[in-house]
């Protein structure tokens, strides 16, 4: 099946929404149990779109196989050239290499806004994510064990990050001294 990818707009929100909901149900990718609904997402998308970061889809006959975005790593301004990135894929569309195309998409957008780095924060269990950053040059920084739990389990975490651009310079905040 041949799919585009693009920027998601409102009429993505049912089979983003499905897709999340999808894996807070079976998965360990995302460490909430409350699933989530159409306003929820329409403002998440909303949000994104404010602050310039992108949302993307992988489409196909009309139908999202998956999404993609990035957003702040932390709220403060030192940390403004660092993102952190999802991914996810329709369960019935995993391994047909979407969430590679949609990766290199999201990575081309952050090098286009020169952002610096780009981190992943992946259940420590998912081996196959690991991989997948693995092969996009995303290094592990660290591990923290039993962070986290979902289904009756602790779960571990592990940080991966990709240096997107290493000629950036860091601009001084408004006021701040160079």
């Amino acid at each position: 099946m041949s799919y585009s990818i693009r920027d998601a707009n409102e009429g993505d929100l049912e089979g983003i929404l499905g897709i999340f909901n999808h894996a807070v149900i079976n998965s360990t990718a995302l460490w909430i149990e409350r699933l989530s609904d159409l306003e929820e997402r329409r403002a998440w998308l909303k949000q994104r779109n404010a602050v310039g970061f992108p949302v993307l889809v992988a489409v196909a006959n009309g139908e999202v196989l998956g999404y993609a975005s990035y957003g702040t790593w932390r709220a403060n301004e030192g940390f403004c050239h660092t993102v952190e990135h999802s991914v996810y894929v329709r369960d019935d569309q995993q391994g047909k290499g979407i969430g590679k195309a949609l990766m290199q998409e999201l990575i081309e957008r952050a090098k286009t806004e020169n952002l610096h780095v780009m981190v992943a924060a992946i259940e420590s269990s998912n081996s196959t994510s690991i991989e997948l950053h693995k092969r996009f040059g995303f290094i592990t920084t660290g591990q923290m064990p039993q962070v986290g739990r979902k289904f009756g389990r602790w779960l571990d975490l592990t940080f991966m990050q990709l240096m997107l651009n290493t000629t950036v310079t860091p601009t001084p905040a408004s006021g701040e001294q160079p």
